[in-house]
């Protein structure tokens, strides 16, 4: 990319299990609203900002991981925390509808404690029963 929003690396969070090379796409359930396909892959500059959508993943079963992931095309912002929850950009957030390249597999990202992975389990049935928790899809 020419104008790069961030310079990376990126990392993104799952449940899956990946090898290096291996291509992350859009196209799956959300972590948030499992109803939902989503139309983009989404990652963060922030390893423990990819870590907790790790978690949140594997609350719906799984095991958590964390990898390094390389951008195959243009990215932008992503909608659904920049400017709307916060200005900017300051979680690093970005989203495409092109493939992530997995680089490699992370190990010394922060684990969510028990008392917080029960917060946002209540914050998933939360943000699934309101339906205005609407995702910028």
């Amino acid at each position: 990319m020419a104008d790069a929003l961030d310079e990376g690396p990126f990392f993104h969070g799952t449940r899956a299990e990946l090898a290096p090379g291996d291509l992350l796409t859009a196209g799956f359930a959300s972590n948030y609203r499992p109803e939902v396909t989503m139309n983009h892959i989404y990652f963060t500059a922030l390893p423990d900002g990819a870590g907790l959508a790790a978690e949140v993943a594997a609350l719906n079963g799984g095991q958590p991981h964390v990898y390094e992931v390389e951008p195959l095309g243009d990215y932008v912002d992503d909608p659904n925390v920049t400017d709307k929850k916060f200005p900017g950009n300051p979680t690093r957030s970005f989203r495409s509808t092109e493939p992530l390249r997995i680089v490699r597999e992370l190990t010394d990202w922060k684990r969510l404690s028990e008392q917080d992975l029960q917060m946002w389990r209540e914050r998933l049935a939360a943000i699934r029963e309101d339906d205005s928790k609407e995702i910028i899809n």
